[in-house]
């Protein structure tokens, strides 16, 4: 929350503190996500962060850490509209600039701030999460490190700078390619590009390094069909490590005679074929040997995916097919952090801008998903994670904190928190506070009935990134410098 001055308490006036108290305690989930806002985000560690990876760019009166607090209040109580929480930080003496400061910077943010901001903080909420179950991943690869990974564009830019205002189409923000973990819930890691129409398979050599720094042991990659190519395959299994990738007809399956294919049935009682061969031409330098496990769906199109884990009686067929399809998890990130956590209203209006807002609405996923664990694992709460909610959840969130912003000063408010816990102080106050949280309202709605697939419909052309709209006006604009003058 932004700090502002205590306002002095006058003589015979009510007693501030004593009520400031009870309202914290009657609002837990506001404390528990201040509790652990204020443990994952404290001001050294935003500062050696921003030391890190702050390239050229610099701070003064606006510093890093409260710039990241004035971004949290604005997703948090203001629905992802930036002016009235800093018009209310300007009013309150806390943003010690202009409001044109704060666009500023955040327009110039470089890119590796962002992609350093995720990762950082993933660590620290992973190391307050509570062990729970191992996730919806197959016993089968419980013992590997899984990820999940895949592309998004941010979308819907406002087209406020001068280059942009009179261009026909929509345009986009940055391009990420985003690391997520079943196993904890966690959105991992994320590679950056200021091109939003940058293909996804460009970064994959960003995003690894920085798996496999956080996941040590043997990790196993879980991608669609884009990444089904000898190059992106070669990455997966660096250092040992292992993938399972649908099958893309782009790169050829060449079935081995000497190995046949064996069929099974799935639970549903469709037929499962498994294959092994190689894939890629007899020519192919990065030609390799796989197993390739296809579905069968009458009516519907099959899903093949080709995984390097060969032996079919330690990683049955049915299991890796299972996998596969958990990776609609992290479209259900990226819907979220899209409509839950507003991402779908983009405060910048450079590709920089949009990075950083998608960077910390992951983490403020990653946050309510530390949130919901502790929910679950309370001793009598009889739901089980993956039934919990986490837009019901963050709305209670949201208007707890609004509540919360209503009734006490910002500085009072700090005042009552506990200051700098520790790891084990700050689990055991989540714990506390989130005991008999659960609520049944929080449950998911279960729709039993499936849904239709219709046409798509038609999207008007045009389209292109703010990024190249602005290189174009740059190169213009010295081209115009360098011109000779008119004779």
């Amino acid at each position: 929350m932004i700090l502002r001055p205590k306002p002095p308490v006058e003589e015979g006036s009510f007693p501030r503190e004593p009520f400031v108290q009870r309202v914290i305690q009657g609002l837990p989930l506001a404390e528990a996500v201040l509790t652990l806002q204020g443990y994952v985000l404290q001001p050294a560690f935003l500062d050696g962060l921003y030391a890190e990876h702050r390239g050229h760019s610099y701070q003064d009166l606006l510093t890093f850490p409260l710039f990241v607090q004035l971004i949290a209040d604005v997703l948090q109580q203001d629905g992802g509209s930036a002016r009235p929480g800093l018009l209310r930080a300007k009013k309150a003496g806390a943003l010690p600039t202009g409001l044109g400061a704060f666009y500023g910077k955040l327009r110039r943010l470089p890119l590796s701030l962002s992609v350093g901001f995720v990762s950082a903080a993933s660590v620290r909420l992973r190391d307050l999460a509570p062990v729970g179950p191992a996730g919806a991943v197959p016993a089968s690869v419980a013992g590997l490190e899984v990820y999940m990974l895949d592309g998004k564009k941010l979308k819907r830019v406002a087209k406020r700078l001068l280059p942009a205002r009179k261009l026909a189409g929509k345009l986009f923000g940055g391009k990420l390619l985003v690391a997520w973990q079943p196993q904890s819930g966690l959105a991992l890691a994320m590679a950056a590009n200021a091109d939003g129409e940058a293909n996804d398979c460009r970064l994959v050599p960003d995003l690894l390094p920085q798996v496999r720094r956080l996941l040590p042991g043997v990790r196993l990659a879980v991608a669609d069909r884009q990444f089904c190519d000898l190059i992106q395959l070669e990455r997966f299994t660096e250092d040992g490590d292992h993938y399972v990738v649908r099958y893309s007809k782009k790169t050829h399956f060449h079935p081995d005679p000497e190995r046949p294919g064996q069929t099974g049935r799935d639970a549903q009682g469709r037929t499962v074929l498994d294959e092994w061969g190689w894939l890629g031409a007899a020519t192919e330098k990065r030609r390799r040997y796989a197993r390739r496990t296809t579905l069968l769906r009458p009516g519907e199109e099959e899903i093949a995916v080709v995984t390097d884990l060969l032996d079919a009686a330690v990683y049955p067929a049915t299991d890796l097919l299972a996998l596969y399809l958990e990776r609609w998890g992290i479209e259900r990130v990226f819907q979220q952090i899209t409509e839950v956590f507003h991402l779908q209203q983009l405060i910048g209006s450079t590709a920089q801008a949009t990075v950083f807002q998608a960077a910390f609405c992951l983490v403020l996923y990653n946050l309510i998903q530390v949130v919901k664990r502790y929910v679950a694992a309370d001793a009598g709460t009889p739901v089980a994670l993956e039934a919990i909610s986490t837009e019901l959840l963050f709305r209670d969130v949201e208007r707890q904190l609004i509540a919360l912003t209503e009734l006490a000063e910002p500085a009072e408010v700090v005042a009552c928190l506990p200051k700098a816990l520790t790891r084990a102080e700050a689990v055991a106050r989540l714990t506390d506070l989130l005991a008999g949280a659960w609520r049944p309202e929080w449950r998911k709605a279960v729709n039993k009935k499936r849904r239709t697939q219709g046409p798509k419909a038609k999207q008007s052309g045009a389209h292109t990134s703010i990024h190249r709209v602005l290189e174009k006006h740059r190169q213009h604009q010295k081209e115009q410098k360098e011109a000779p003058p008119n004779m």
